[in-house]
């Protein structure tokens, strides 16, 4: 049995998330299903981390086994074919090293959330970016988004749902850079709570538009209180930038 690894982008838009659901399309399902016409079998990808409704892929990593040699050039650009109906590419294709896991072995998981401050709605980023009217102070955002950094119980930013075993987390790096009119956020850690990055985001926006302090953020943060943080910020902004490995993959 040998084990093989991809690397996904895609545009969430038309996905009701990663993870392969009934009657509805998933990131996941399409590309197993592109891959079923070359392999004649069905295939069970595992991701490196699950997207939500909406919310788009720079890299995803997947991983599959598959008893039996496979030509990756071909596959690939078999299932590319398959996929030219959905805003969906397999950037690579290549057998893994040993013991690789696309979930497990991963060390660091990235992400961007994009935010479109102006007054004009989006039209060419539409459906990728949450569009902000109301000016918003990128470098205090900036400023309160560094005492997140570091290991904390982050309740306050875990939606419903959430099925990891502890709220505690440790983020490695939080920035809010602004170039002209979109203002971009990235976070970095080894793992994330469910909706942790959105609910993170709608709070720094409070920050961005004057209505909270750092203090205020920092008093919901210790709250450990879903109920104390800002709105969830919307899916379309957020991307999946990718995962970083120990070793050669």
């Amino acid at each position: 049995m040998s084990r093989y690894i991809l690397t996904i982008e895609y545009d969430g838009t038309p996905f009701c998330g990663w993870q392969r659901q009934k009657d509805v399309a998933t990131a996941q399902g399409r590309l197993e299903d592109a891959m079923l016409p070359f392999l004649k079998k069905k295939i069970t990808l595992f991701g490196s981390g699950r997207t939500d409704t909406g919310v788009h892929a720079l890299g995803q990593v997947a991983h599959f086994d598959f008893d039996g040699h496979i030509d990756c050039f071909r596959l690939m650009e078999c299932m590319n074919a398959y996929l030219l109906d959905v805003p969906m590419n397999v950037l690579s294709l290549q057998e893994a090293a040993e013991g690789f896991h696309a979930r497990a072995s991963a060390i660091e998981r990235q992400y961007l959330y994009k935010i479109l401050n102006r007054q004009a709605k989006p039209c060419l980023d539409a459906n990728r970016v949450w569009h902000v009217s109301p000016r918003l102070d990128a470098a205090a955002m900036h400023r309160a988004a560094q005492f997140l950094v570091g290991k904390h119980d982050f309740s306050t930013f875990r939606a419903a749902g959430c099925q990891a075993k502890s709220p505690v987390k440790t983020m490695d790096q939080i920035t809010v850079t602004q170039d002209g009119d979109i203002l971009a956020i990235r976070v970095v850690a080894r793992s994330f709570l469910y909706r942790q990055v959105r609910n993170i985001v709608g709070s720094l926006v409070l920050v961005g538009r004057g209505k909270w302090s750092t203090q205020d953020l920092l008093d919901a943060l210790g709250a450990c209180d879903r109920r104390r943080a800002g709105p969830t910020a919307p899916a379309c902004g957020l991307y999946f930038v990718g995962t970083k490995y120990p070793c050669a993959q």
